[in-house]
């Protein structure tokens, strides 16, 4: 089943982890079928600006999905190169809580002309 959401982030930088790394905060606010917040944590490297990097993240959803109440993570592996970008943008197993206990599936991220991030749940 697919549902559609939409969110704003506000990122904070946090002090590189190691030489040619950064690491980032963030949180978001979910509109549509997510109705939330969430906050992650992300780790990149490589040289964006060039189109060559790569970065993972893990964050915590806390709100509705789909109607369901409850908590789950998101997991995100992202890399860019010759000017394309790789995304695989999942929900964890077995991190739901409440009425997201049992839920699966993937996210599909679009990001307008606007700035704008929608997203598609493709839930299991």
């Amino acid at each position: 089943m697919a549902v559609e959401a939409t969110f704003e982030i506000e990122i904070t930088p946090v002090d590189g982890v190691l030489p040619t790394t950064s690491r980032f905060d963030f949180a978001k606010v979910w509109q549509g079928a997510a109705q939330g917040v969430s906050k992650g944590v992300m780790v990149s490297a490589g040289d964006p600006a060039s189109g060559t990097a790569g970065y993972v993240a893990m964050e915590v959803f806390e709100g509705t999905l789909d109607g369901r109440r409850g908590t789950v993570a998101f997991q995100q592996f992202g890399s860019m190169r010759g000017g394309g970008q790789d995304l695989r943008y999942e929900i964890v197993p077995g991190s739901g809580s409440d009425q997201l206990e049992d839920v699966t599936g993937t996210l599909h991220l679009e990001i307008d002309g606007e700035g704008v991030h929608h997203i598609t749940f493709e839930l299991g």
